[in-house]
């Protein structure tokens, strides 16, 4: 299993630098761009609910905090994406350790609505606090990073499409290192049985806070970046809507698998570009399709694809 989703990994990497380096359609390219700000919110996402076993829905709380860093550390402070990155990254986790160190003593739906809540405070202080985040009109005129100022074949949204799959290839490392590693392993005993992983002396506080520290910094870089790509953030960065299509990823590619989320971000970003004419009706399109996963294959498509594997061998 390591070595499989080792190699699927790379090939995941490579297609994706094949694919921004061949292409040169800007809208191809943009998509390309999404793919990869959502396979690192799917990946984070993933390391908590696949493999510490909770279902954090304020985890977008994480992704406006980088992308709100970015943007104040941009705009107001002057300082270059280089910088503004892992500073977002950096200061998402501190809030991750912040907000894992009370809820992660929580467990079932007390987890799921404080993480909730969380978010939903930090959308209103973004929306209300006018001097410091320009409330509703939100921060405009984040600067792109200064390689893709510089010209030539890697300026535009292909200079974005590579630096989302460096960004994406750090993410991915990250994860895997740290599913393969005795912290990850104890996660997945703590996600089996709580009470097992403490016998066997675990500490489930501890493994859980530190993988959920992981996913945080993880969703603070993707925030960090997509601020960077728009030039713009407001309050929206904390909506619920990002969490929804984080949840959609995990589901349909598989949880607690670490292909399982990317195949996820590639298929959703896909399909809501191609059904984006029937507006609303998508949502409910991608509510029937989760209920279809959940049915008749809530392993996902990666668990499927093992148990035909595993059947045909």
């Amino acid at each position: 299993m390591k070595r499989i989703e080792g190699r699927a990994l790379l090939a995941f990497v490579a297609a994706g630098a094949l694919f921004a380096l061949a292409v040169g359609d800007e809208y191809l390219l943009h998509l390309c761009v999404l793919v990869m700000v959502y396979a690192i919110l799917a990946t984070s996402l993933n390391l908590i609910i696949g493999y510490v076993g909770e279902f954090p829905l304020g985890h977008v709380a994480f992704f406006g905090i980088g992308a709100y860093a970015a943007a104040l550390l941009s705009v107001k402070a002057g300082y270059p994406a280089w910088a503004t990155l892992p500073a977002a990254a950096f200061l998402a986790a501190i809030a991750g350790f912040g907000i894992g160190a009370i809820t992660l003593r929580l467990q079932g739906p007390f987890f799921v609505i404080v993480t909730l809540a969380f978010a939903e405070v930090l959308r209103l202080i973004a929306g209300n606090w006018v001097s410091f985040t320009n409330g509703p009109m939100g921060i405009a005129g984040i600067p792109h990073p200064a390689i893709i100022d510089l010209g030539g074949f890697f300026s535009g949204k292909r200079g974005y499409a590579l630096l989302g799959l460096t960004l994406a290839a750090v993410s991915l490392f990250a994860a895997y290192r740290f599913v393969y590693s005795n912290a990850g392993r104890a996660a997945v005993t703590i996600r089996e049985n709580r009470y097992v992983a403490q016998s066997v002396g675990i500490q489930p506080w501890r493994y859980a806070l530190f993988a959920f520290v992981i996913a945080a910094s993880m969703a603070g870089l993707a925030g960090a970046f997509y601020a960077h790509y728009l030039s713009f953030v407001g309050p929206e960065v904390f909506g619920f809507s990002f969490t929804a299509s984080m949840i959609i990823m995990v589901l349909l590619g598989g949880k607690g698998t670490l292909t399982g989320p990317v195949i996820g971000a590639v298929a959703v970003t896909v399909l809501e570009e191609y059904l984006r004419e029937t507006k609303e009706l998508r949502l409910t399109l991608f509510g029937l399709a989760v209920m279809g996963v959940v049915l008749f294959a809530p392993t996902g498509v990666v668990g499927a694809l093992h148990r035909r594997l595993a059947r045909g061998g």
